[in-house]
């Protein structure tokens, strides 16, 4: 009886540690209550070669030639940008994303626009006719795109030997299993697994393979965290499914920069790219209205100016309200403590509602002179110009302290035809201003921003 039982291992859903026994807490990651009992895999299946990959032997520094990374452009010009100019050959990439976010029309739109090269499509969620019918969405159709529904890894290996693609997706990497392994699809073994293989084929064959993965309710890639060391590149499409706007940011990318993100406007013909996020983001009325600043974020290394709405009025119910959304509620307490402390302004009776415009979520510090700048608008209801903007970082003693990339904040506050912008004290060494045509304003202290808004004009 004792050699025909099933042994087991237990898995943590975290970081993919194993262990022989259940423990409260992970050895490696720490984590309490992520270990999950799956069926031991068999010690001769774990790591041998599938079918249609070949080895390779073990080369000298001096006989691998040195050459180019070969990528492949996709057509969409922000995907681009965020992979670091193209699919690098022989990488393998994860898109992960909420569900319904929209990851599969991204994948499907841009490889349908593909012509020069063959292309297999793994699907395990959706059958052929629904692929079909996002595909006549779209209003796009290729003869060199290949899709095949199917979930078992061995059956996957025997499409590519017979299809023999330039690239491959696989939507999603959960649905996938081995049957090497005796545990069900999605489980820790099997992802790691499955992903170790697709990784194995990638960099054996040269040929680039995308995969589409879920995210959990933690915002964390669905699967064991080993999942994101295995790949190359893991980027995530995030975005509120309330609003028309998607964001495609790199978390980690080893042929490229992890600064730059993408954005997409979701339409009825899939996703169409957003080059210029400030022109979309922005009230374009005629009317300037009290409790609205116009702001200057940077996420990765791209600016866009930004729409901050305030609404101050009195508790009604006693205790005041502080409602967030898209800001950090923490930040905005401190915010109107500074308000409270440093400018004399009583706020402590009063409701703060504070929104980000678009869906977005900003974790810029060098949107609170803006915040500031709203509620005080609301706060005694006088608006403030559309065209006037600023950027800054407010202390905890009042004082305005620099941000980072002032100068392409500055370009891009030009661009949009802004009048003035209000700017840290300082922040201009080593600037060249005089091909500006924007009056910079100066300010130290909370004090004489409010002066430069509200007295000024």
């Amino acid at each position: 009886m004792a050699k025909n039982a099933v042994k087991t291992i237990w898995y943590c859903t975290e970081c993919g540690a194993d262990s022989p026994k259940w423990q409260g807490r992970c050895p490696q990651c720490g984590a309490w209550n992520t270990m999950v009992e799956e069926r031991a895999p068999s010690k001769t299946a774990v790591g041998a070669p599938v079918r249609g990959m070949r080895s390779e032997r073990p080369l000298r520094v001096s006989e691998i030639e040195a050459g180019t990374e070969q990528r492949i452009k996709m057509p969409s010009g922000e995907l681009n940008r965020v992979l670091g100019g193209g699919l690098v050959a022989g990488s393998l990439v994860l898109i992960g994303g909420e569900p319904g976010i929209g990851k599969s029309t991204l994948v499907l739109q841009n490889i349908l626009a593909i012509k020069s090269r063959r292309i297999l499509y793994v699907s395990g969620e959706e059958s052929a006719s629904q692929l079909k019918m996002r595909a006549d969405r779209i209003g796009r159709t290729a003869d060199n795109v290949f899709i095949v529904c199917d979930t078992v890894l061995e059956s996957i290996f025997s499409h590519i030997e017979e299809v023999k693609p330039d690239l491959l997706i696989v939507d999603s990497i959960q649905t996938i299993a081995s049957d090497a392994i005796e545990s069900s699809a999605g489980s820790v073994s099997q992802v790691r697994e499955c992903s170790a293989q697709l990784l194995r084929y990638a960099k054996t064959s040269g040929v680039p393979v995308l995969l589409i993965g879920h995210i959990t309710k933690e915002g964390s890639i669905a699967g064991p965290k080993v999942l994101e060391h295995i790949v190359d590149a893991v980027l995530q499409f995030e975005g509120d499914r309330n609003y028309l706007y998607r964001v495609l940011r790199s978390i980690k990318n080893r042929f490229g920069s992890t600064s730059e993100l993408g954005i997409y406007e979701m339409c009825s013909k899939g996703l169409r790219e957003v080059t210029n996020p400030s022109e979309m983001l922005l009230c374009h009325g005629d009317e300037a209205l009290s409790g609205v600043a116009v702001g200057i974020t940077v996420d990765g290394i791209r600016p866009f100016l930004i729409e901050v709405q305030a609404l101050v009025s009195t508790a009604a119910y006693g205790t005041p309200q502080r409602s967030v959304t898209g800001f950090d509620s923490r930040r905005l307490s401190m915010l109107l403590a500074v308000l409270e402390k440093r400018a004399g302004f009583k706020l402590a009776a009063k409701d703060v509602f504070l929104n980000i415009a678009g869906g977005l979520k900003v974790n810029d510090p060098a949107l609170d002179l803006a915040v500031i700048a709203a509620i005080l608008s609301s706060n005694i209801d006088t608006a403030i110009g559309y065209d006037v903007c600023m950027t800054g970082e407010v202390g905890l003693s009042g004082e305005i302290r620099p941000v980072a990339r002032i100068e392409q904040r500055l370009m891009e506050a030009e661009k949009l035809n802004m009048r003035r912008i209000i700017i840290p004290r300082g922040n201009l060494k080593g600037v060249d201003t005089r091909k500006l045509n924007i009056e910079i304003v100066e300010v130290g202290k909370v004090e004489e921003a409010i002066r430069a808004l509200f007295v000024n004009d």
